[in-house]
């Protein structure tokens, strides 16, 4: 039986789309701005650890640890160097804990939060897809999320207010005329979907 027979969402696919961006980040891209306001790509490295991990413990309903309760602002400066070999490991460990459709049933934590399992699992799967999104962006690489996915995120989406959640999701932005699925999703979690990295100037070299 095929992991989306058993739970809402199989967390594989965009696990593995995430896990192939990341052999595209090359160290020089480090500093690169995202779409997240004042986060480098280091510094959304990082909360892409913290996050795996403290949904990882989420679905296990490990609600004592110090990942549940509590939610670290993220920082560049803390991101271990071994990020290229571990953040994989982390990713794969939140995809299978979520293969567990007991993480689903109840109450569990994240971040301090307490809510619906079922609705922690909603919150993960759009962490996940939508800081992909701004990992591809900030690093020039294209994105691709399964409309499966997309569609039911967008239902979840939708059912929070305009103004946004803080701490979760941002205020809705606003749509083009011909918006995809995942520009739909975009926006109801507050991202600009025609964002693009600023261009950097380039200064002329003093003549000789």
């Amino acid at each position: 039986m095929a992991v989306a027979d058993r739970v809402p969402l199989d967390f594989d696919p965009p696990v593995r789309v995430l896990r192939a961006l990341l052999l595209g980040v090359d160290n020089g891209e480090l500093s690169n701005p995202t779409p997240c306001p004042e986060w480098t790509v280091a510094t959304l490295l990082d909360h892409l650890m913290g996050l795996s991990v403290a949904f990882t413990q989420a679905a296990h309903k490990r609600v004592d640890v110090p990942e549940t309760q509590t939610a670290p602002a993220p920082s560049a400066q803390h991101l271990s160097r071994h990020w290229r070999s571990r953040l994989p490991v982390l990713l794969e460990d939140l995809a299978n804990a979520w293969k567990d459709p007991a993480a689903w049933t109840g109450t569990s934590q994240a971040g301090g939060v307490t809510m619906p399992a079922a609705a922690l699992g909603h919150v993960a799967m759009n962490e996940l897809i939508m800081h992909s999104w701004d990992l591809a962006r900030a690093t020039g690489q294209e994105y691709f999320a399964d409309p499966r996915t997309l569609e039911i995120l967008i239902e979840f989406l939708a059912e929070g207010p305009e103004e946004g959640t803080p701490g979760l999701f941002g205020p809705r932005a606003s749509l083009g005329d011909e918006a995809t699925l995942l520009d739909e999703a975009l926006a109801l979690a507050g991202r600009d979907a025609s964002w693009r990295p600023p261009r950097r100037r380039h200064i002329e070299a003093p003549a000789a």
